[in-house]
């Protein structure tokens, strides 16, 4: 749990949720703050299986999988190739166009030549090609007049995405089944503060949607897990353009590390389909390996 990512303090919730929820699932739980010295501190504490609750850079984009199976230790989520292959924003999408999945036109771009002029047709979205949790995301309507101010925070390549109205939807896959969809809804647009602070945003779960919609989601969802290589739990974001039907429904990402709080959105989609918070924490202990 926590990590140094960006996304380390949502680690943190996520790792000391899980780490309670294992104890009453019955359970010797040790949390490990994953510093530097990870890998010697695994080596000295010899556990039965390490539960992943990492998020962001080394956490879910197979680096710590890396150690893991170098020490072999049985760990849960993705392994080292499908973390790697969806962390990258890019390569996702790839794999994606593959499988026939339908994605947004987007493009990498130098940060210095998305600060100085539009490299694409307003409205876009610019982002990091390998973080998660919405963390640095600039969205530049046409009205802005101008480029994206990005800080030197961003990585020096960016990810340029065409922005497609509508609708916020997620769905998670627990091993071979896709869970359900949550529509989320937001006063604004559905950055890391929206994902993160108290009434950011409101899930409905199930999503109120044509079925047409649902089924397309679950089977996307279900398709994008099994083309990445994903194990255990992930789920995939999607955005829907309500106006054009199905033909306006597009996948973002896959996301290998859901965050793991009761009222994170994947476990408040398994509570739907009536697995608890402990049992969906032990389901992934008992599904852990190494060679994922």
């Amino acid at each position: 749990m926590g990590g140094i990512s960006a996304e380390r303090e949502v680690s943190l919730s996520t790792g000391r949720m899980c780490a309670a929820a294992l104890r009453e699932a019955g359970y010797t739980v040790i949390e490990v703050d994953a510093g530097r010295d990870l890998a010697q501190r695994l080596a000295a504490l010899k556990p039965d299986v390490a539960f992943n609750a990492l998020h962001g850079r080394w956490g879910e984009d197979g680096c710590v999988q890396g150690v893991l199976e170098w020490l072999g230790i049985p760990y849960t989520h993705s392994g080292v190739l499908s973390s790697a292959l969806a962390m990258d924003k890019e390569r996702t999408k790839q794999v994606y166009r593959e499988a026939g999945l339908p994605v947004v036109p987007s493009l990498l771009a130098a940060r210095s030549e998305v600060r100085a002029r539009h490299v694409m047709a307003p409205p876009y979205v610019v982002k990091p090609y390998n973080e998660g949790s919405s963390v640095g995301v600039w969205l530049v309507q046409a009205e802005n007049n101008g480029p994206p101010a990005l800080d030197d925070a961003m990585p020096e390549t960016v990810m340029v995405e065409a922005y497609v109205p509508g609708r916020e939807l997620t769905a998670s896959v627990l091993g071979d089944r896709a869970l359900t969809v949550t529509d989320i809804l937001t006063e604004g647009w559905y950055d890391y503060d929206a994902k993160y602070k108290a009434g950011g945003s409101r899930h409905v779960i199930p999503a109120q949607i044509p079925d047409t919609i649902r089924d397309a989601c679950l089977d996307y969802a279900l398709r994008a897990h099994r083309a990445l290589g994903c194990r255990g739990l992930s789920r995939t974001d999607f955005r829907w353009d309500e106006a054009r039907g199905l033909d306006g429904l597009v996948l973002l990402e896959t996301n290998t590390q859901p965050g793991m709080t009761p009222t994170s959105l994947s476990p408040e989609q398994a509570a739907h389909c009536g697995i608890g918070f402990p049992e969906l924490c032990r389901w992934l202990v008992e599904d852990a390996s190494c060679l994922r």
